[in-house]
């Protein structure tokens, strides 16, 4: 389509990587696609889109480029670009993006459209804060020409531009239809954003544009998604990974009413019918043999701790250097007195709500997915790769996603609808996972080992720290390439094993094992387990020492503000120095990772040889709160997520299978074990952190050392056992 053969008048302003659309009307979505294609093409390289189609009425539309699973996404970066464009927040409506990487692929994710690892708001922050300075700029522009006044002297308030001395004021929606396309946009830089001191959406507490459907029963998940003519699919994976069906006796599947077809896929066997229950039904008839020579036969995750926990302890065995500092080796032999501990973390299964499900229809060389997934560019690579289409030729729409937690940003769920929708050509195939299948096709967090030393002078500082984390990898992985080229270190294991404490000798060093079970992403990945370490450890040499847990940490943190205020804060907020009712103590965590400051107290008891938590307090600095009641929700969801996984989750492999098939033998928590969490949000003048993940990391580690104080006894375990 021509730019210039529609009749809406559109206008693209952008400056480096930043590309805004600001359209005229409420429709014509597909020109502006074009336009901005055309200008990135120009520019070189790709460019992250913020689109605005700004209607006639002034009402506008902004195109959100994440995936929406609950964390409030789709609401807290449109704010932002909506913010600095100075647009009235009543008038805007938030559309989901098509997921066009080129276009809206976030920055933080190398251009990829990825959702996941805290780092939608921190990717994009930028991006949008200057697309909307510089839209807003235009339209001050094409009012001033139309007025013959400097744009100096024009303001722009909730989408109205106003000219003081005149007493004249135009909507943005008028200003637009004055431009002539095209338009050389002016040049902006993070100079010219506004001070936090003028924000009006940013630290404003906004509802979110999820919840409305998601409370009306409209919204629509991938499992809800229809086609006319769509038929479903139901699948027998192996039992273990890596093995591939040899046999097939589908004469039984075949004779169920409704049957469409079976099909043998590479690691599993199908069966396509009218509607899912029949294709699960006949998919309970199929007689399948399997190969047995896959490596994960002898997983059994018991044994293999043991073997990981060894591994872990063996200091001359070197693993690869996450992070070094100094001489930690000669600093804990010259050490007045040193510290040493061993914690173990299990598999812990994502249990998303919505089962894994996509929906695929392939039209000769044209392939189109319809899906809850947290990367479109995942997607549209694996379809490439398994199904050998084009990447321009593949279409990926992203619906709500019912919960993703890291497992949706694979997608081998999707290979089984690419390779079934090869199978029915033209037809719109949708691929349903049972709860049992999730468990099944698991790819948990790593289970992992870590063994810390830390040694003090004589005047209890602090001089070295040692760190060695045994697991199987994910980056190793998902992508070989790039953690090869960064030195074989893999971002999400190790999240969080180093931080802003000052120690001048330091060591972390990771210890890859493979045996044959795909680990993966998880809520907080790598900090889940390595906070929970340091944490406990910082508590043991406190006690150690004689110190207060607080003073050490405030000790340690010297250079630090933003990490010694959340500190003092959480602190007062629980009361700390205050007496606790008999049989109740408090235990205190921090966590610095995805650059947001937190600090965790959590008031605890024994009950039946369990914790008890009653009370959580929380304080939180992420730099520029978007938005704070989301803040706040965050937290309490992502600690009670901790929660969960220390009191009772643990995925058992045994000869490379899962022992947990659904949630009657996999506990989660139950809502009379939820705690009331206190949170505090602290903004303060900083680029945002990420946010859905950060109050995992300190709840396993404030209620362990809640309970040393009870019992004596220190926690090194995930999940904790039980208290004797």
């Amino acid at each position: 389509m021509e730019l210039e053969s529609t009749s809406r008048r559109s206008f693209l302003v952008g400056s480096g990587s930043v590309v805004v659309g600001v359209m005229v009307g409420g429709a014509g979505f597909g020109s502006l696609v074009q336009a901005a294609e055309t200008a990135a093409k120009g520019k070189g390289g790709y460019s992250p889109v913020a689109w605005v189609s700004i209607g006639a009425d002034n009402n506008t539309i902004i195109y959100s480029p994440g995936s929406e699973m609950g964390q409030g996404t789709m609401t807290s970066v449109p704010s932002i670009l909506a913010d600095d464009m100075e647009l009235d927040w009543a008038t805007v409506t938030v559309q989901k993006s098509p997921s066009n990487a080129k276009l809206f692929g976030n920055p933080k994710f190398g251009g990829g459209m990825v959702t996941g690892s805290s780092r939608t708001v921190v990717g994009y922050y930028e991006v949008m804060r200057l697309a909307g300075l510089q839209a807003k700029l235009v339209l001050t522009g094409a009012a001033a020409q139309a007025w013959g006044v400097p744009a100096g002297e024009i303001t722009a308030e909730k989408s109205v531009l106003k000219h003081a001395a005149s007493k004249r004021q135009m909507t943005y929606g008028e200003a637009a239809a004055q431009i002539k396309a095209p338009v050389e946009p002016p040049k902006v830089d993070k100079s010219m954003l506004k001070p936090m001191s003028r924000f009006n959406i940013i630290g404003k507490d906004i509802t979110r544009v999820d919840v409305a459907s998601k409370s009306n029963g409209t919204a629509q998940f991938g499992i809800d998604f229809r086609l006319p003519d769509m038929v479903w699919a139901a699948v027998m994976h192996t039992p273990v990974q890596g093995e591939k069906p040899v046999t097939v006796d589908d004469a039984a599947a075949l004779a169920v009413k409704g049957v469409k077809k079976v099909v043998k896929l590479p690691n599993g066997v199908a069966v396509v019918a009218s509607s899912f229950a029949i294709a699960r039904k006949a998919r309970d008839l199929l007689k399948v043999t399997w190969t047995d020579t896959a490596k994960a036969r002898s997983y059994n995750s018991e044994e293999a701790l043991k073997e990981y926990v060894a591994r872990s302890e063996k200091l001359d065995d070197a693993g690869d250097v996450w992070d070094k500092r100094g001489d930690a080796v000669a600093a804990l032999k010259g050490a007045a007195r040193s510290f040493q501990a061993t914690y173990t973390s299990d598999h812990v299964a994502q249990c998303t709500m919505e089962p894994m499900n996509c929906t695929a229809r392939i039209d000769g060389d044209k392939a189109e997915f319809w899906l809850p997934s947290q990367s479109a560019s995942i997607v549209v690579g694996t379809a490439a790769a398994v199904g050998g289409f084009k990447p321009e030729n593949i279409t990926v729409n992203i619906t709500l996603l019912g919960g993703g937690y890291g497992r949706r940003v694979e997608a081998d769920y999707a290979v089984d609808a690419i390779f079934l929708a090869k199978a029915m050509p033209g037809v719109p195939v949708h691929v349903i996972w049972t709860r049992e299948d999730d468990f099944q096709r698991s790819r948990p967090r790593p289970m992992t080992a870590q063994h810390l030393v830390a040694g003090v002078d004589d005047k209890g500082k602090l001089v070295g720290w040692r760190h060695r984390l045994v697991s199987e990898g994910i980056y190793s992985r998902v992508s070989a390439k790039a953690y090869k080229d960064a030195g074989n270190k893999d971002a999400p294991v190790m999240e969080g094993a180093d931080g802003v404490y000052e120690v001048p000798d330091l060591l972390i060093e990771h210890g890859l094992e493979t045996r044959g079970v795909d680990v993966s992403f998880w809520r907080g990945v790598g900090a889940g387990y390595t906070k929970f370490a340091i944490e406990t450890f910082i508590d043991e040499i406190a006690q150690g020492l004689g110190k207060d847990p607080l003073q050490l940490r405030l000790d340690l943190t010297s250079k630090t503000p933003r990490a010694q205020a959340v500190l003092r804060e959480v602190t007062n907020m629980a009361g700390w120095d205050k007496p606790r009712p008999d049989g109740r103590a408090l235990g205190l965590a921090f966590s610095d990772t995805w650059t947001t400051f937190i600090a965790m107290v959590a008031e605890v008891s024994i009950k039946d040889g369990r914790p008890l938590v009653h009370h959580v307090w929380a304080a939180v600095d992420c730099g520029h709160a978007i938005a704070p009641i989301n803040i706040r929700a965050q937290v309490e969801g992502a600690a009670l997520f901790g929660l969960s996984a220390l009191l009772n989750e643990r995925l058992v492999y045994k000869g490379g299978e899962a022992q947990s098939h659904n949630f009657n033998q996999y506990t989660l928590l139950r809502a009379n074990q939820a705690p009331p969490i206190e949170v505090k949000v602290m903004p303060t003048d900083n680029h945002p952190g990420g946010m859905g993940e950060v109050g995992l990391p300190p709840m396993a580690p404030a209620v362990a050392n809640a309970v040393a104080k009870l019992t004596g006894k220190r926690i090194r375990s995930l999940p904790f056992p039980k208290i004797v």
